[in-house]
């Protein structure tokens, strides 16, 4: 588990019991959508609204805490940002897979320029719906 309260002293947001929740309901899920954060710590905050999700969730995305991943035809889902990394997505189930990307940065590409920033998508159906 990470040390989420250092994580957020990097920033200029504030380490609130409601933030520090946020991640670690998002660090122990992977990647998860908002509705999902807002659904499992309702029980713990009962006046925390959908609206202050969203809030803390793109404040965390804006001081580089957070990724986004974006879906087809779906919500998207946000992880704690890592060491670079690419996602495999079921069209079946929508579950997110992280994987590592190796030699990615091939001659071609460095001749271009330099990469500072990656997001990398791969689709298909999971091993768990294939059967």
């Amino acid at each position: 588990m990470k040390d989420l309260h250092s994580l957020l002293q990097t920033t200029s947001l504030k380490a609130t019991p409601q933030r520090l929740t946020i991640l670690k309901t998002i660090d122990d899920a992977g990647h998860i959508s908002i509705e999902d954060i807002y659904n499992e710590i309702k029980p713990i905050f009962p006046s925390i609204s959908l609206a202050t999700v969203y809030k803390n969730i793109h404040s965390l995305k804006d001081e580089n805490i957070l990724a986004e991943i974006h879906l087809q035809n779906s919500k998207p889902k946000y992880e704690i940002k890592k060491q670079p990394h690419g996602h495999f997505i079921c069209k079946t189930c929508n579950q997110v897979y992280d994987f590592e990307l190796q030699n990615v940065c091939n001659p071609n590409l460095n001749e271009i320029g330099v990469i500072n920033e990656s997001e990398v998508y791969l689709y298909g159906i999971c091993k768990n719906c294939k059967g």
